[in-house]
């Protein structure tokens, strides 16, 4: 049987190449622009005699828990109607703001809440070279727990601008403690195909759980 190889040139239009960043590639991102987070995960390496842990997995950064969480009401008068705009402003005006302290706050069985992660994320639209786009997903010891950090809406788009917020919830048994500056979440960095057009969403910019700049 004859063996063939196949080259770039031969693969098909529709056959698309997905591109994970390592963490080292991830770290060359921040330093060349391609990516922001602010403040900057640290260390980026793991350092013995150093407490703190390292937030690059392999193929990810972990992102840590703002201190406010958001609870959406759950016996008002009406009903959610998307086809209308401003969505951030009406939650950040109905929902019940939670600033965390010290002791945290305990998210109870079967409660949804909206939270946001302590650093900004920045993804520019690159000319000279490919764009990123990430995703944002759960970590294992949470999932084991029970809370769900994001459901139907893991995609941080090219040309993002903000901090991230999760749609938390938790399907446990157990109610589940969450603190200010815990690794909430772990961001993944793709590559973009060609040069993307700028879309903003109405969350282009927020700072606060609710969507709302």
């Amino acid at each position: 049987m004859r063996k063939t190889s196949l080259s770039s040139k031969a693969l098909p239009e529709y056959l698309l190449i997905i591109v994970i960043l390592s963490n080292t590639e991830i770290q060359k991102a921040i330093d060349n622009g391609r990516l922001e987070i602010q403040p900057e995960p640290q260390p980026r390496r793991p350092t013995p005699g150093d407490s703190r842990s390292c937030p690059y997995d392999t193929t990810s950064v972990d992102l840590r828990l703002g201190d406010t969480i958001s609870i959406p009401p759950t016996d008002a008068p009406f009903a959610y109607d998307l086809r209308k705009p401003g969505l951030a402003s009406f939650l950040s005006k109905n929902c019940e703001h939670i600033r965390m302290g010290p002791h945290g706050y305990s998210l109870q069985p079967n409660t949804f809440a909206l939270g946001q992660t302590l650093e900004h994320i920045k993804l520019p639209i690159c000319s000279d070279r490919p764009s990123l786009a990430g995703r944002i997903e759960g970590k294992s010891s949470f999932a084991r727990c029970g809370l769900l950090v994001h459901f139907t809406a893991p995609t941080v788009h090219a040309d993002w601008d903000g901090t991230l917020t999760l749609e938390m919830k938790n399907l446990g048994n157990c109610p589940i403690t969450l603190y200010p500056e815990m690794p909430i979440c772990q961001l993944i960095l793709e590559e973009v195909l060609g040069v993307p057009h700028p879309n903003p969403s109405q969350f282009h910019g927020q700072t606060t759980p609710s969507g709302t700049g």
